[in-house]
């Protein structure tokens, strides 16, 4: 009788942890805040950030505008941060941070190299193990002033909000298909992909680079469905998106994560 109550108060106890600290079901909850720095490239315009090692190419015609950065080694993960969002602030330095101390909002589209040339605080701001943020200018000079060229910051995971569903865009040729995922709202970067077509099982896609992934099966004349995987293990499937027509070079929407 003793042993059972000792298991019944290991069972309870055991769950109420679990409980405590369980995420909102289907929704990202982000992250604490942490310290980094910061700089711009890209010219006023942003222009210069175009393409970019996550593959996203046009970054206006694909709806994340200026709002982005280029992420050094210790946060870009080998590209599986591709896609993530995060809020930065300024670190507070009354000589170089805007008044009012504004937040802005951006999405990791980019790697910032390492320089193994300078010093890790002079020059190298990107070498490991350093956390660091390289703005499109517009993003900078929202939270700095340009003559400042580099600020320390705060910042922090947020969940992404995004405007329409997850789009897929097949590129390749028959027996090779690479589908670029972008505009993925909640934790934003992704872990998995599979495919289905109307005559195969759900197969899993291997990442090619940045947010493309490949599968080597032959697809063409089936409607193909997705399934994504975000990393915070929620996944979204999207249900024969691209019809069995779909021709290489086409997008199609689907369904995104809640937020």
């Amino acid at each position: 009788m003793a042993l059972f109550r000792m298991l019944c108060f290991f069972s309870l106890a055991l769950s109420l942890f679990a409980t405590a600290n369980a995420k909102i079901p289907g929704v990202f909850a982000g992250g604490p805040w942490q310290s980094a720095h910061a700089t711009f490239y890209g010219g006023s315009d942003a222009s210069g950030t175009m393409g970019g090692a996550c593959g996203y190419g046009n970054l206006y015609s694909q709806g994340y505008g200026v709002n982005t950065a280029a992420l050094s080694t210790a946060l870009f993960n080998n590209g599986l941060s591709c896609g993530a969002c995060f809020e930065l602030k300024c670190g507070g330095d009354p000589q170089w941070c805007n008044p009012g101390n504004p937040a802005i909002l951006i999405t990791a589209t980019n790697f910032c190299p390492p320089n193994f040339a300078q010093p890790s605080d002079n020059g190298g701001w990107c070498n490991p193990p350093r956390p660091h943020f390289d703005l499109a200018m517009p993003m900078f000079l929202k939270l700095a002033q340009y003559r400042a060229g580099i600020v320390p910051v705060s910042y922090r995971r947020v969940p992404c909000r995004k405007r329409g569903g997850i789009r897929f865009t097949i590129n390749g040729f028959r027996y090779f298909n690479l589908v670029l995922v972008t505009n993925v709202a909640g934790a934003g970067d992704i872990v998995r992909v599979s495919v289905k077509g109307t005559n195969t099982q759900w197969l899993s896609m291997s990442r090619n680079w940045g947010q493309n992934w490949q599968s080597n099966a032959q697809l063409v004349g089936q409607a193909l469905s997705f399934r994504i995987t975000g990393s915070d293990r929620r996944t979204s499937t999207s249900w024969n998106v691209a019809p069995a027509n779909w021709q290489f070079g086409q997008t199609f929407s689907g369904k995104n994560f809640r937020v």
